[in-house]
C-alpha cells in the first residue's frame, strides 16, 4: 500500500500500552519483539474488557430467552455484526459468523457442491485458483472437485511472488475464481479489479481470502465487487474462535445451510424442516457469543486509529525490514522486494541457514517470527525451498523492533556461518 498518514512516535506508545503482552520479557529477560502478526495478533485490553464485561454482565443465550440478559446478549452480538460490517462495507444481513476463516471457505466451498443451490459446479466446470493460496484457500477446492468432478486449475506465481496474469486465461466452464487479496508468505496485494473483471467476463462467482488484508489496510467488499469473503477475528486484533464470511445477500438467500441443527431453523416436523433466512441459516447451535463481541471492539478500536493510519505505519515498517534485511548478504527475499502494492508479511530465506535455526536464534534474541511453509506448501515447492522465515507486522509494531530483527539475522550468520 502507499503510505499517506504515518502515525508518530507518541500515538505508537500509546496504542502499545493498549497492548499488556508487549511489555513482557522472554528468554531471559529479552524484551519482546513480537513479529508474528501475520499467524495471529495479540488483543488491546479494549478487546479483553469488552469480553469480560459481556461474561460477567450480559451473558445468555442469543435469539432466544424472554428475559433481559437474553436481550441484552441478543443486542451486544448482533450490534457487533453491524459493526463489523460497516468495517468491510457491507450490510449487517451479509455477515455471517464462523469460528475462523478456514470454515467461512468451507461454508462457501462444501455449498457449491450442494445440487439444491442453482449456483453448483459439477462435472465440466472449472474452479480457478492462484498458486499464492493458504492451506484454507487450497484444500476446500481440491474437495469440492473431488466430490463433484469439477476441475481446478490456477495462476502461476512471478518470480517475485505475485499473481501471474498471464499464466491462465477463463473460459466459460470458469465457474469460480478464489484468491488471496494478500499473500500471507510473499505480501503481494492482488489486483483485486482486474481478477474480478475476468471472472465476471465469464460468469464466475469470486471469492476473496481477506485474512491478511482486512485487519491491514480500509477494504470495502461492495466496492471491490467480490461475492464472498472470508477473514478471522485472531488476526485483527480480536479473539480466537471466531471468524466472519461475507456473502452477497441473494447468493446466501439461494445457498443451502452448511451445518444444520439448531438456531438455524424456521420449521421442524417429523418429516420435514425449512431454514430461517440468512445470516441465521449459516449460524447452526450456539454461537461464540462473547468472541463476536470482542470482535467489535476490536473493530472499534481500529476504527479509532484509522485504516489509511495502521496501513501507512505498516507500510514504513515493510520498507525498513526490506531494506534492512536487503542489505545482508546471503539473504533473499520471498515476494516482492519493492515496497509497492504490499502488505505486512515478509518472507525471506539466508543461505545457509535452515529457517528452523534461524528462528530459534531470533528467539533466543526476544524475537518472535514464523517459520516453515506458513501453510503455503505449493508456493514454497514454486520457489525451491522447503521453508522460510517471515516476519509479519501490525499497528502496534516499532522501528526498533525491525532493527533487531535485522541484527538478529546478522548475528545468526555470524553464530552458523
Amino acid at each position: 500500500m502507499t503510505a499517506t498518514v504515518p502515525l508518530n512516535t507518541t500515538r505508537i506508545s500509546e496504542i502499545r500500552d493498549d497492548f499488556p503482552i508487549l511489555s513482557r520479557t522472554v528468554r531471559g529477560g529479552k524484551p519482546l519483539a513480537y513479529l508474528d502478526s501475520g499467524a495471529t495478533s495479540q488483543r488491546p485490553v479494549q478487546v479483553l474488557e469488552a469480553e469480560r464485561r459481556f461474561l460477567t454482565e450480559h451473558n445468555a443465550a442469543v435469539h432466544r430467552g424472554a428475559h433481559q440478559l437474553a436481550e441484552e446478549a441478543t443486542d451486544a452480538y448482533e450490534g457487533a455484526r453491524n459493526a463489523i460490517a460497516r468495517f468491510v462495507g457491507v450490510d449487517d444481513g451479509e455477515i455471517v459468523f464462523t469460528k475462523n476463516a478456514t470454515e467461512s471457505l468451507n461454508l462457501v466451498a462444501y455449498t457449491l457442491g450442494d445440487e439444491r443451490f442453482d449456483r453448483a459446479v459439477g462435472p465440466g466446470d472449472e474452479i480457478v485458483i492462484t498458486e499464492l493460496e493458504h492451506h484454507a484457500n487450497l484444500v476446500p477446492w481440491q474437495e469440492l472437485c473431488r466430490r463433484t468432478g469439477a476441475t481446478l486449475r490456477w495462476y502461476g506465481v512471478t518470480a517475485d511472488g505475485r499473481i501471474d496474469l498471464d499464466s491462465l486465461d477463463l473460459t466459460e466452464a470458469v465457474k469460480v475464481v478464489s484468491f488471496t487479496h494478500q499473500s500471507n508468505v510473499t505480501g503481494a496485494v492482488a489486483p483485486v479489479a482486474e481478477l474480478v473483471r475476468r471472472a465476471k467476463s465469464v460468469g464466475a462467482l469470486v471469492v476473496l481470502d481477506a485474512c491478511q488484508s482486512v485487519p491491514h489496510m480500509a477494504v470495502n467488499f461492495r466496492e471491490l465487487g467480490v461475492d464472498y469473503a472470508a477473514f478471522s477475528g485472531h488476526k485483527m486484533l480480536g479473539p480466537s474462535g471466531v471468524g466472519v464470511l461475507y456473502g452477497r445477500r441473494e447468493l446466501l438467500e439461494a445457498m443451502p445451510p452448511f451445518i444444520t441443527g439448531g438456531s438455524m431453523i424456521e420449521t421442524v416436523t417429523m418429516e420435514i424442516s425449512t431454514y430461517a433466512p440468512p445470516p441465521q441459516r449459516f449460524e447452526a447451535g450456539v454461537p461464540m457469543t462473547s468472541q463476536v463481541v470482542g470482535l467489535g471492539a476490536a473493530v472499534d478500536y481500529l476504527n479509532a486509529i484509522g485504516m489509511e493510519a495502521v496501513a501507512a505505519h505498516e507500510h514504513q515498517l515493510v520498507e525498513a525490514a526490506l531494506g534492512g534485511l536487503g542489505s545482508i548478504e546471503g539473504v533473499r527475499i520471498v515476494g516482492p522486494t519493492e515496497n509497492i502494492d504490499r502488505g505486512g508479511a515478509v518472507s525471506f530465506v539466508v543461505d545457509g541457514i535452515h529457517a528452523h535455526d534461524l528462528g530459534q536464534v531470533l528467539d533466543d534474541g526476544g524475537v518472535a517470527i514464523r517459520v516453515g511453509h506458513h501453510c503455503a506448501w505449493p508456493l514454497h515447492r514454486r520457489f525451491g525451498i522447503a521453508a522460510s522465515a517471515r516476519a509479519s507486522f501490525a499497528v502496534y509494531n516499532t522501528l526498533d523492533e525491525v532493527d533487531r530483527l535485522v541484527a538478529g539475522v546478522r548475528h545468526a550468520q555470524e553464530f552458523f556461518l
